[in-house]
């Protein structure tokens, strides 16, 4: 008879132990496995959060300046603070949302590799880019994927909004695009 105790702590001091891991993962399907969770706690908080409470109930806004009106972060701004916690990890990778038609100017496409990916992303609204570039003599692998409009709160927000270039957005449509950038050894 096998002592069930023994054998818990057995299961349980071997599910602590690290194995080798044999075979290596991508950077593409690494940067596809993060955009993944980037892109659905983002429509998750644009659709159940701010949509919900914003324009359903209406028992709050999602504003700008959220802080000081006592307001939701916008989803954009969700993104932002998530991906400068990365960056402070220092982990080789890093993400940023960008647009063609930015609200804030320091959201526009810098480098070569990002103008060239957000151009293909809203000429190809089901395809990914994926490049590799060289920054500050360093390596990586950078993706561009499809930022899309998931809610009407997405739509009213750039549509309405004074510094909004585009004011013609609509549900489906890539508002941007997220930038995607893995260290290469």
């Amino acid at each position: 008879m096998i002592n069930k105790k023994a054998s818990l702590i057995t299961l349980s001091v071997l599910a602590c132990t690290a194995l080798p891991v044999a075979a290596e993962i991508s950077p593409q399907k690494m940067a596809d496995a993060i955009f993944a969770v980037i892109e659905s706690d983002r429509t998750v908080y644009a659709k159940r959060v701010v949509n919900r409470l914003q324009n359903e109930e209406e028992v709050i806004t999602a504003e700008e300046h959220w802080e000081d009106e006592k307001a939701l972060p916008l989803p954009a701004q969700m993104l932002r603070y998530g991906a400068e916690r990365v960056a402070e990890k220092d982990l080789g990778v890093t993400y940023a949302l960008l647009s063609t038609w930015p609200i804030n100017k320091q959201n526009e496409a810098v480098t070569d590799i990002e103008k060239k990916g957000m151009e293909f992303i809203v000429e190809n609204p089901t395809k990914r880019f994926y490049s590799e570039e060289t920054l500050n003599g360093e390596k990586y692998f950078t993706a561009v994927y499809q930022d899309i409009a998931v809610s009407e709160a997405c739509v009213t927000c750039h549509n309405d909004h004074l510094d909004s270039p585009r004011t013609d957005f609509e549900i489906g449509d890539v508002m941007g695009g997220v930038v995607l950038r893995i260290k290469l050894d």
